[in-house]
């Protein structure tokens, strides 16, 4: 056997030993949920929940109306939604924030938070948004 020989043979013998540690110590993590399905165990409510608050996080909501969608000084927070939303209504606001004017509540956050915009989400799909409605309904 060469030196060229017995060099690829460690690497392959370690690559295999390194490859069976990973898969031994590896911590099961749970399967996403189909789309239309739920994971065993998990109500349809919950799967919800969690997929809607990953979508509020990743498209930036907290980036604004805080950590916990508490509030902050630049925007209000995000609870107690389904006392003036609808879930379809609450899909098309987040499409298009700009079109929503003439409430008395939308004239007072203009003056609470000044110069700054909501930003339109029409670039999300609308079941993402769906999601995201049903979470931010449910809080």
């Amino acid at each position: 056997m060469t030196n060229a020989q017995k060099w690829i043979s460690a690497f392959l013998g370690l690559f295999l030993v390194l490859f069976l540690l990973v898969r031994i110590t590896k911590k099961e993590e749970p399967a996403l949920a189909p789309e239309r399905g739920q994971m065993p165990g998990q109500t349809s409510q919950a799967a919800g929940k969690a997929g809607g608050l990953s979508l509020v996080e990743s498209s930036g909501c907290v980036s604004c109306h805080g950590e916990k969608l508490q509030g902050t000084r630049i925007a209000p927070p995000l609870a107690n939604l389904k006392e003036h939303w609808t879930r379809d209504g609450l899909i098309n606001y987040l499409r298009n924030p700009e079109s929503y004017g003439g409430d008395k509540r939308f004239d007072e956050y203009r003056q609470k938070y000044k110069n700054v915009i909501m930003p339109s989400f029409n670039n999300i799909d609308v079941k993402d948004l769906g999601k995201m409605a049903e979470y931010l309904l449910t809080r």
